[in-house]
């Protein structure tokens, strides 16, 4: 698509800073609702720019949630990249304001894919996902200290927290399917996954909460966004092995779970693995492969909303 301007927002706790290119403008915005509201007041009609955003440990979240709202495209960007993009320009002071013009360049000759359209319901799930998989990551820590834990007290103390962790995931996942219910567009989406042998009530929410584009891309692009997808390092003769990195890594945390489930238990996925054996490759190489695999039949089962099918799959 073509815009008329491009708007760079370089996010911090407290401020926004805003820049646009061409160049015409570069202020300051409070990071909260009356800050939110005086910054869309002051952007060009919605549709008429493309508005780029840092990822910033999610404190862009309010800000990207307003935005859309009001029906703005919005891209959430990688810093590195922005950083990169840069340094290849020679630009290498750095200020707030010098970054969100940067920034603005940057979706100028990079144009990166605008977010899928959200609302609060979708940030809510987004955050209760996340709030599981810290919770669930902390009761690992706590379980795996018992091991060498030889003290009564200590034992005590690392299995009371075990305790009190169980309970709250328990009440953060029954608020996801509470919330899951709420909707009835995700909730034939989530029995719609679940219909897939290997496939449980985690890795739907997580797909339903932080992969939106599920079903809207072809194959190559729903794995890139993951992170599934192999990339070639080659360079003149020599020819480097193919390796995945990118992504989203919660997302492929959770498909290789999934993936070493629907192993065991999905036909379709176990014949899939074991012609991967028999030609000789590594179990890394066999089971990212099966997340790929995965991965893409439930992007085909969302697009054309049927439910599992082995020979359709």
């Amino acid at each position: 698509m073509e815009f008329e301007s491009v708007i760079g927002i370089d996010v911090a706790k407290k401020k926004l800073d805003v820049a646009d290119w061409p160049v015409s403008f570069a202020e300051q915005f409070g990071n909260e609702d009356v800050g939110h509201k005086n910054l869309i007041k002051k952007l060009p009609k919605a549709g008429s720019c493309l508005i780029v955003i840092e990822a910033t440990g999610g404190y862009e979240k309010g800000i990207v949630l307003a935005l859309v709202s009001a029906g703005y495209l919005v891209s959430v960007v990688n810093p590195r990249q922005v950083r990169d993009f840069a340094k290849a320009l020679g630009i290498l002071a750095k200020t707030d304001r010098i970054d969100a013009r940067v920034i603005a360049r940057f979706g100028q000759h990079v144009r990166p894919r605008a977010l899928a359209q959200t609302h609060k319901k979708q940030d809510e799930i987004g955050q209760l996902v996340s709030r599981r998989r810290q919770l669930t990551v902390s009761k690992t820590a706590e379980k795996n200290r018992m091991h060498s834990v030889t003290s009564k007290v200590v034992l005590k103390s690392v299995q009371k927290i075990v305790d009190q962790l169980s309970k709250e995931i328990r009440r953060i996942e029954a608020e996801i399917a509470r919330l899951v219910k709420s909707d009835d567009q995700w909730k034939a989406r989530a029995e719609l996954i679940q219909s897939a042998p290997g496939v449980g009530e985690v890795t739907a929410t997580t797909l339903i909460a932080e992969v939106p584009e599920l079903g809207q891309l072809n194959r190559q692009k729903i794995s890139a966004l993951i992170g599934v997808a192999p990339f070639n390092r080659d360079s003149g003769q020599f020819r480097g092995r193919r390796t995945i990195f990118g992504g989203r890594r919660a997302v492929r945390s959770v498909l290789y779970m999934a993936a070493l489930s629907a192993r065991r238990h999905n036909p379709l996925i176990r014949a899939f693995a074991d012609r991967l054996e028999a030609r000789g490759k590594l179990q890394k190489v066999v089971l990212v492969a099966c997340m790929r695999k995965l991965l893409v039949i439930l992007n085909t089962m969302v697009k054309t909303n049927t439910h599992w099918n082995p020979k359709s799959a």
